[in-house]
């Protein structure tokens, strides 16, 4: 099998590292371009990218796709059985996915129907998915609208966030898509179609996954508890407040139960309705600050200009005042 691996982001890394090291023929990577990502406008090249360079495989980063001949027509020159699509950041037009000969597979963070689109991992964790998995499809025109060869299901965690969930996911996809490869090789072999299943008989809802902006990030105290400690999680480590007019990323928070009040495990002054006050600064441990139910108990952040602090050291680095606001 001739494989053109298309993806970007370090979650590709996982696949094409088991791609390059099994049996199958990677001949050449397309990524995204370089982009101007430091404080100096250097331009700097894409995890996948840097892979490839290193195991010396051919590398295409063309600015556009659609209605590009000559990066099509060179495309079709190399004579490909697959293309292995994994967040390469961009939807392939018609006239790529009918190059090769195999077709054009796509590994997607989520149990499609549900949370097709951009950031399907950040939205399951917002909005408190028990589960998730990946799905192997072929694609066609739509967004995440191919058929299914396999799919695998996880547990997410309550300790999960962002970037735990993600490593789990792009293990797996790697995992699952080598295993998806060999299956399609054993149906062509057999002369046979692949068992493919199609969305809309999963009987699951059908959810847009949008992507992140920059509003996103910033955290409303007038939340419910539950939804700041997801949206911590889904948009970690940038999910961000004000304190004293400068940026506060919430790193880390814990929402106090009505349990741990009761027994009187944590001492703070009562609020009947304004949520960001600061409550209580337990020693060593953190800031207690209201919301529009629970009280949360900050454990962990990066004050603009200022390295990652927890416990004591947090504290300590903002001098944090009872009855003080956090604005959103």
């Amino acid at each position: 099998m001739r494989i053109i691996f298309w993806g970007t982001p370090e979650y590709s890394l996982a696949s094409l590292d088991i791609f390059i090291k099994s049996k199958y023929e990677v001949i050449a990577v397309v990524s995204q371009p370089d982009k101007k990502r430091s404080r100096g406008n250097k331009l700097i090249s894409s995890p996948v990218k840097n892979l490839a360079e290193q195991e010396s495989i051919k590398i295409y980063t063309p600015e556009k796709i659609r209605g590009n001949i000559h990066f099509i027509n060179e495309l079709k020159s190399l004579c490909c059985d697959l293309f292995i699509v994994i967040a390469y950041g961009k939807i392939l037009p018609k006239e790529i996915l009918e190059i090769p000969k195999y077709g054009c597979w796509n590994a997607h963070a989520s149990l499609l129907p549900r949370w097709r689109g951009a950031a399907p991992i950040q939205w399951a964790l917002m909005k408190g998915d028990e589960f998730t998995g990946v799905g192997i499809m072929k694609m066609n025109e739509g967004l995440d609208t191919g058929d299914l060869l396999l799919e695998e299901k996880i547990k997410i965690n309550n300790n999960d966030n962002l970037s735990t969930l993600t490593e789990k996911l792009s293990i797996l996809s790697a995992k699952l898509f080598l295993n998806a490869i060999s299956l399609l090789e054993q149906n062509i072999n057999k002369n046979t179609n692949s068992q493919l299943t199609k969305q809309n008989t999963l009987g699951r809802e059908i959810t847009y996954a949008r992507m992140i902006e920059k509003s996103d990030f910033k955290v409303d105290w007038g939340n419910e508890a539950i939804q700041i400690s997801r949206k911590i999680k889904a948009l970690y480590p940038r999910a961000n407040t004000t304190f004293r007019g400068k940026n506060l990323k919430i790193i880390k928070i814990k929402v106090l139960s009505r349990h741990e009040i009761k027994k009187g495990k944590y001492c703070f002054m009562k609020n009947n309705s304004e949520s960001g006050i600061i409550l209580s600064v337990i020693e060593n441990e953190g800031i207690i600050i209201s919301t529009k139910t629970d009280p949360i108990i900050l454990l962990e952040a990066k004050l603009e200009g200022k390295n990652i602090s927890r416990n004591k050291q947090l504290i300590q680095q903002l001098n944090p005042l009872v009855g003080e606001y956090l604005s959103d």
